[in-house]
C-alpha cells in the first residue's frame, strides 16, 4: 500500500481519488485555501460537492492548514489545482515535498513567454525547483478524461508523461484499474501541448451548435456537417501547432483530438461555445456562466498570443490557423463569422 496525497480538491484532482483509493492505498485529499467548504462537504457527506456518488470508504480529508501533515510519508502527491494555482502550487506546495518524491499533475495548460514560446506547467516547476536545488520527480496526465465519468467508472485511456520511465511504471502500477488505463511517454512538451492546445478548439467547434440555435431554434436537431467542419479544421492546425513545438507525432495528437472531443461534448467549454455562437458577446457570456472557472479562454489567448508574435518574426504564417485567430477575436469582443472558406485546401 502507498500513501498518495491529492493537493486540490477540485473535480479532476478529487476523481483520481477513486482509482487510487481503489487499489488499496492511503489516500489523503487535501483543499487549497480556496476550498474550504469543499472540503466541509467531504468531512460531513463522504462525498464531493460535484459529485453524485460517494468517495471509496477511508479517504481522510484536510484542509489546507493541515498540508504538511497531509504530506508526511507520501509516496505521490497529486496536484490537483486549476491553471491559476499553477504558480500557488509552486510557491506553497512543491518547497514542503519529501525529497525525490513522484508528483503528478493534472492541470492542462501552457505559458507564452516574451518571445513567442509556448511551454509546459511542469517546465515552470521544474524551474522552481532547480531554483531550489530540490529534486522531485515530476508527471503529468493528459488525455480525454471528464471527472465525472471517471468517478462512475467508465472506460478511460489517458497518458501520463514525465521525464523518467521507471518513475512513470511506478506512478501507472499505483493509479492503474481495470477502467483506468494508462500509456506513457516522455515527451512531456508534446502530450502536455496536445492536451492544452485544444481547449480554444474545442470553444470553436462549440461555436457552430450555438450558431446552429440561434438560426433555427434554442431545441432544433443538432447540426454535424458544421460541428465536423470546424473539427477537422481545428486537427489540422493542432499537428501545426505540435510541429511548432517540436512534438508533432501521431500518439500525441492523437492524445490532443480525444481530449478535443470529449471537451467539445460536455464541459464548461462547449457552454462558452455555444453561448457566443447564438450571439452573445464575451462579457455577457462570461456573465451568463458566472462563478464557472473557464481555464480554456486563458489558454487560447496564449496560444494565439505566441502564435501572433512568432508571425511578427515570420517564423509562422496566420494564415496557417484561421480557426485559432477567430476564436482570439470572438475573445477580443469579435463577433462570431466562422471562415469557413479560410478552412478549404487544394492539394495537387
Amino acid at each position: 500500500m502507498a500513501v498518495i496525497t491529492i493537493v486540490g480538491s477540485g473535480m479532476m484532482g478529487s476523481a483520481l481519488a477513486f482509482p487510487a483509493r481503489e487499489n488499496g492505498h492511503e489516500v489523503r485529499l487535501v483543499g487549497t485555501h480556496l476550498d474550504r467548504d469543499i472540503i466541509d462537504t467531504c468531512i460531513k457527506t463522504d462525498r464531493h460537492p460535484k459529485f453524485t456518488r460517494d468517495f471509496p470508504k477511508g479517504l481522510k480529508y484536510y484542509q489546507i492548514e493541515s498540508l504538511e501533515e497531509a504530506l508526511l510519508g507520501a509516496d505521490l502527491v497529486i496536484g490537483g489545482v486549476s491553471s491559476f494555482g499553477v504558480e500557488w502550487f509552486a510557491d506553497h506546495v512543491l518547497p514542503k515535498i519529501a525529497e525525490n518524491t513522484a508528483v503528478l499533475t493534472v492541470t492542462k495548460g501552457l505559458m507564452d513567454l516574451e518571445c513567442g514560446k509556448l511551454i509546459t506547467y511542469p517546465a515552470i516547476w521544474q524551474k522552481k525547483l532547480d531554483d531550489m536545488g530540490k529534486k522531485l520527480s515530476l508527471c503529468a496526465v493528459g488525455g480525454p478524461c471528464t471527472s465525472y465519468e471517471l468517478v462512475f467508472h467508465d472506460q478511460t485511456e489517458v497518458a501520463f508523461c514525465g521525464a523518467d520511465m521507471e518513475v512513470l511504471k511506478y506512478v501507472r502500477s499505483l493509479m492503474t484499474t481495470d477502467y483506468y488505463h494508462i500509456s506513457l511517454s516522455t515527451d512531456i512538451t508534446g502530450i502536455e501541448s496536445a492536451v492544452a492546445l485544444k481547449n480554444g478548439y474545442a470553444l470553436g467547434v462549440a461555436l457552430t451548435i450555438g450558431v446552429n440555435q440561434k438560426n433555427f431554434g434554442i431545441d432544433s436537431e443538432l447540426h454535424f456537417n458544421s460541428q465536423a467542419g470546424v473539427f477537422g479544421q481545428a486537427v489540422r492546425e493542432m499537428q501545426r501547432l505540435l510541429d511548432i513545438q517540436g512534438a508533432g507525432t501521431l500518439d500525441n495528437l492523437s492524445v490532443g483530438v480525444g481530449d478535443l472531443y470529449v471537451t467539445v461534448y460536455g464541459g464548461r467549454t462547449r457552454l462558452i461555445g455555444i453561448l457566443l455562437g447564438r450571439g452573445l458577446d464575451i462579457d455577457e457570456a462570461k456573465k451568463e456562466l458566472n462563478g464557472v472557472t473557464l481555464e480554456s479562454l486563458v489558454v487560447a489567448e496564449r496560444v494565439a498570443r505566441a502564435i501572433r508574435k512568432k508571425a511578427e518574426k515570420g517564423e509562422v504564417d496566420l494564415n496557417d490557423f484561421p480557426l485559432l485567430m477567430h476564436v482570439d477575436d470572438i475573445l477580443s469582443h469579435g463577433k462570431v463569422d466562422i471562415p469557413w472558406e479560410k478552412f478549404t485546401f487544394i492539394k495537387e
